[in-house]
């Protein structure tokens, strides 16, 4: 694969690796699991049990996890074809995903406080 098809594959397969580690460590679709395992990683007696259950509540974490099953999943490597371009690869894809991330947990803030700002509004012409 050239560079610039080993680059548009960072970008894209950062997509569904955010998405997935967002939606586990996010959205009320897994709370209960999550919750459980928040628990888990606070009060588990042995230090590795609290370590192993902290990584499915925390985002950065997870994607590691996600970003090793989709390089296993798509074979995919940047700029050497040996194992030292998986590694290239994990890290990358671990910081596009974490970018996209970030940016789409700010985008969500930004709507919220708007929501909210709107609301008060609201209440203040009705009153």
């Amino acid at each position: 694969m050239d560079i610039n098809s080993q680059l548009l594959w960072l970008f894209i397969l950062a997509i569904p690796i955010a998405c997935i580690a967002w939606t586990v460590t996010h959205e009320e679709v897994f709370k209960e699991p999550r919750e459980y395992c928040i628990g888990r990683s606070r009060y588990a007696k042995r230090i590795w049990k609290r370590k192993f259950f902290y990584l499915f509540t925390c985002e950065y974490c997870f994607s590691h996890y996600v970003t090793v099953a989709f390089i296993i999943l798509t074979d995919y490597h940047l700029l050497l074809d040996n194992w030292k371009g998986y590694i290239i690869a994990g890290f990358a894809l671990v910081f596009v995903a974490n970018l996209y991330m970030s940016l789409f947990g700010l985008l969500r803030q930004s709507i919220k406080k708007e929501k909210t700002e709107i609301e008060v509004l609201e209440k203040k012409v009705e009153k």
